[in-house]
């Protein structure tokens, strides 16, 4: 039943019946079955990108499978595990596990997880751009692939390959050849989706040589083939494709009859080949249609590369045309949609950074592990437009600031207190201590916290009605309670932005309770100022309130006015939950209201459309406010 629901994507339904079984299953002490039930619980949290809850569903199933000897299972939970850390950039972590799948998938005489295992390794040299040995165990895979006569996953170690030269190695006609191969197996399969993927692939690879007539038309028939069975993501990725190539096309003469097929194509497989526009302006108008459509269809599904590339290939289309007003618009959404992506995936790089040094530690001596350590912390310092460690002027003024000072001959005890409770003030006592201790602190990657954001929706017009001293006095009013509430439930204050207040429970120590202390926080900040609102009008102020739950980087940025600070989509999200409040609401998103469900009365909204986030599923805390 559970194995039903999750097919369905009913995943409560699948983990109340998965629970069930694996409380039979551990009463009996069928550790085989038990193991087996624990990979699906781990699934479906995987497939709620819950990675720290699914994480330790597999570890569980690691574990009962290496006590029984299950090989398979092994396998199995081990490049499942490897997956997630691959998603999160952890490579090293990703190949270990991928490795193990690999051993034991060996050691079982399973050619066909053997072929997974080493499908999976490739794919983590890809995403490290190690293109020679992405080849090299895609090509293991597509070997075993063949002897074993599993066409399905054929196709798609073929099509990795291509991708592999493509956007890897930017070696067209190696890519060209082996998308073909992929559509021909594919059509002679009847895989639909798989041939529209690799149609909309070969339309990729043209662009890449320039050859707008027929990476249109091959994107054309991607986006036909995509449309006819619903698969809106890769019909998403054409529409893409088909803008980019028309806008790049501009300035490009194209003679008609001098464009043929590719040799390969499958007979089956028409193409209709049409000439560009003569003039550059008609090509520009295509290509602005076919981008808005990609960039309307990216936001309902949330595709950020997507939103990034056609709303940055918008601007330049709206540019050529004159229309810079909406050029300026869309070229402020692609930087909008790209410091969120920088945000995220830095979190990913800041992590894996750190892990490629503590593998090194295990292997390299200590001369080399410190030579690793310097590579680390200059690659982050490349980085150091959003986190990294404490500059080097940074440290000087913090040591003057809350260190040296101290430790003056000669200064009082009662001074050393009041230099440290200033520090306090700006840091958290762990980041201030480990400052304090070493000299520098590092950024954090967080993988379970809840951010709480809140702003003033009536601000300008209380501001108008208010003396500026009076405005001051008022927020700080507001501001100073929130910071009582907060402190009582173990939550950071992070800053103000303006009539804005940020904070985050889960860090720098760990909260299991994180999600259930931000919303009680969330409850009492809100009656705090429906009672002041009740009392004073327009005097003071109505709020909005969102909360999300997820993953986050932390540390310290700048070397003048420091602040400690976090980063990642997770707070642009929560930015989204505050903005789609309402007065007077708490507004939560789907993954802060799985973690506080029991302990919260919450009234779904619906899927709502978020800025530059596409369709979130959203919920109103609601009072009563607690149950449990």
């Amino acid at each position: 039943i559970g194995i039903v629901y999750q097919v369905q994507s009913d995943y409560p339904h699948a983990h109340e019946y998965y629970f069930k079984a694996l409380k039979i299953e551990e009463e009996l002490g069928d550790k085989k079955r038990a193991a087996n039930t624990n990979i699906g619980i781990g699934t479906v949290y995987r497939n709620q990108s819950d990675f720290p809850h699914a994480l330790e569903y597999y570890k569980k199933a690691l574990k009962l499978a290496g006590e029984t000897g299950d090989k398979k299972a092994l396998a199995l939970v081990s490049y499942n595990i490897g997956d997630i850390y691959s998603e999160q950039g952890d490579y090293p972590h990703a190949l270990e596990y991928d490795f193990s799948a690999l051993k034991a998938s060996e050691e079982a005489g399973d050619k066909q997880s053997i072929a997974g295992a080493t499908m999976c390794i490739g794919s983590v040299y890809a995403s490290q751009n190690n293109n020679p040995r992405a080849l090299e165990y895609y090509f293991n895979a597509l070997n075993i692939y063949k002897e074993i006569g599993d066409n399905l996953s054929l196709e798609r170690t073929t099509g990795n390959i291509g991708n592999v030269y493509c956007n890897g190695i930017k070696d067209y006609p190696h890519a060209l050849e082996y998308y073909l191969k992929a559509l021909k197996i594919a059509v002679e399969m009847g895989d639909k989706e798989g041939a529209g993927i690799s149609a909309g692939n070969i339309g990729n690879a043209y662009a890449g040589e320039k050859n707008y007539v027929l990476s249109i038309a091959f994107g054309k028939k991607a986006l036909q083939m995509d449309e006819e069975i619903g698969s809106r993501r890769p019909a998403t990725y054409a529409l893409e494709g088909i803008g980019n190539a028309y806008l790049e096309s501009t300035g490009d003469s194209v003679k008609d009859g001098k464009v043929t097929l590719p040799v390969g194509l499958p007979a089956s497989f028409s193409i209709e080949i049409q000439s560009l526009p003569a003039s550059n302006s008609a090509r520009v108008r295509l290509a602005i249609d076919y981008l808005q459509r990609g960039l309307d269809s990216a936001k309902k599904i949330d595709i950020l590369d997507v939103m990034k590339g056609c709303s940055e290939s918008l601007a330049k289309a709206w540019k050529n045309e004159g229309d810079y007003k909406k050029a300026m618009a869309y070229y402020q959404d692609f930087v909008a949609i790209k410091d969120s992506i920088f945000s995220k995936e830095n979190g990913k790089k800041i992590l894996q950074l750190q892990m490629k040094y503590d593998y090194g530690k295990r292997d390299d001596s200590i001369g080399l592990a410190n030579a690793r350590k310097e590579k680390i912390s200059a690659l982050k310092l490349e980085r150091q437009r959003n986190y990294t460690y404490v500059g080097i002027a940074g440290i000087l003024a913090l040591i003057i600031f809350s260190f040296f000072i101290v430790r003056e001959r000669g200064k009082s005890e009662r001074e050393r207190k009041k230099s440290d409770d200033l520090l306090l003030n700006i840091l958290p006592e762990e980041v201030a201590n480990e400052l304090k201790e070493k000299g520098i602190t590092q950024a954090r990657h967080f993988d379970n916290v809840t951010v709480l954001f809140t702003d003033f929706v009536n601000f300008t017009n209380a501001g108008e009605k208010m003396g500026a001293q009076e405005l001051i006095d008022e927020l700080h009013t507001c501001f100073k309670a929130f910071d009582e509430i907060t402190s009582k439930y173990k939550i950071e204050k992070i800053k103000t932005i303006g009539d804005a207040y940020l904070a985050v429970a889960g860090l720098p120590l760990s909260d299991p309770e994180h999600a259930g202390h931000v919303v009680a926080a969330a409850i009492e900040i809100n009656s705090f100022m429906s009672t002041r609102y009740d009392r004073l009008g327009d005097k003071t102020f109505q709020i909005r309130i969102g909360v999300h739950s997820g993953n986050v980087v932390a540390g310290i940025v700048g070397v003048k006015k420091f602040a400690y600070d976090i980063w990642g989509d997770t707070v642009n999200t929560a930015a989204r939950m505050e903005q789609n409040s309402t007065p007077g609401r708490i507004n939560i998103s789907q993954t802060t209201y799985e973690l506080v469900k029991d302990k919260f009365h919450c009234e779904y909204r619906g899927e709502i459309d978020a800025k530059n986030k596409g369709m979130l599923k959203m919920y109103f805390v609601t009072p009563p406010n607690a149950i449990a």
